[in-house]
């Protein structure tokens, strides 16, 4: 009952203030039949998320199979749990993960189909620093978000910033943005593509058979316009006589 109402407390201003994001959001120009981009995806995802965010509907042998990697690099680079055969399960227990942030981080193996490519682009590039939350961070598309800045080492630290500009005739501060400090090991343009290749894996790990779904529909479209062509020749020649 204890743990209960700790993780409400917890949970509650959340609740309470956050609200569905309407913003804008930026375009996550993803390819999928770009193999080194999901390899680089993975690997991110593998070393940065899977610690708390299972991906319990895929296996790793898949995974390696179908983005082209060697089995022996991807067991020992990017599998950290289980065998080549085994589900993606994070290492952190679920009952300790819901005392520390007040619920279990969710398993993230279709989250590309609930929220969507775009979304998942700019919430990766939505985090600025805010002391007020329990991890020094906030969300601009997930507001009150329960969750450490993992990617903070690649970042640097963000924070939201003002510029002093003209407005109606007067001089004011006007937010453009969030702006690294660059103490990460990326540069922005460097981070901007590692969340594009991050996101890219994820629409791949929500629908692994995409391009071959693709593929397939364009053949099943010829096959039904050269079944109409023929019906309809078929039509004509048993009216031809019918006056």
């Amino acid at each position: 009952m204890k743990r209960f109402l700790i993780a409400l407390a917890f949970l509650l201003p959340a609740a309470v203030m956050a609200a569905p994001y309407s913003g804008p959001l930026d375009k996550a120009d993803i390819d999928q039949s770009d193999k080194v981009s999901l390899q680089r995806g993975a690997q991110i995802y593998m070393n940065f998320c899977l610690a708390c965010h299972s991906m319990q509907y895929q296996r790793y042998s898949r995974t390696f199979d179908d983005l082209g990697i060697p089995a022996d690099l991807g067991e020992e680079y990017l599998q950290f749990t289980g065998t080549p055969g085994s589900h993606k399960f994070s290492a952190i227990d679920r009952e300790a993960a819901a005392e520390w942030f007040g619920l279990a981080p969710p398993d993230l193996t279709m989250v590309a189909r609930v929220r969507g490519a775009d979304w998942l682009y700019t919430y990766f590039r939505s985090f600025y620093e805010d002391d007020s939350r329990p991890f020094g961070v906030n969300n601009e598309v997930f507001e009150n978000v329960g969750m450490p800045h993992v990617l903070q080492e690649l970042q640097g630290i963000p924070r939201k910033t003002y510029e002093r500009r003209m407005v109606d005739g007067e001089m004011r501060e006007v937010y453009v943005g969030i702006k690294s400090d660059g103490s990460g090991s990326l540069s922005d343009d460097e981070f901007d593509q590692a969340m594009l290749d991050l996101t890219n894996f994820l629409v791949y790990t929500g629908e692994p058979m995409i391009l071959e779904r693709q593929r397939m529909g364009m053949f099943v479209i010829g096959f039904l316009l050269v079944l109409l062509i023929l019906s309809i020749l078929l039509k004509k020649e048993y009216w031809r006589d019918v006056k």
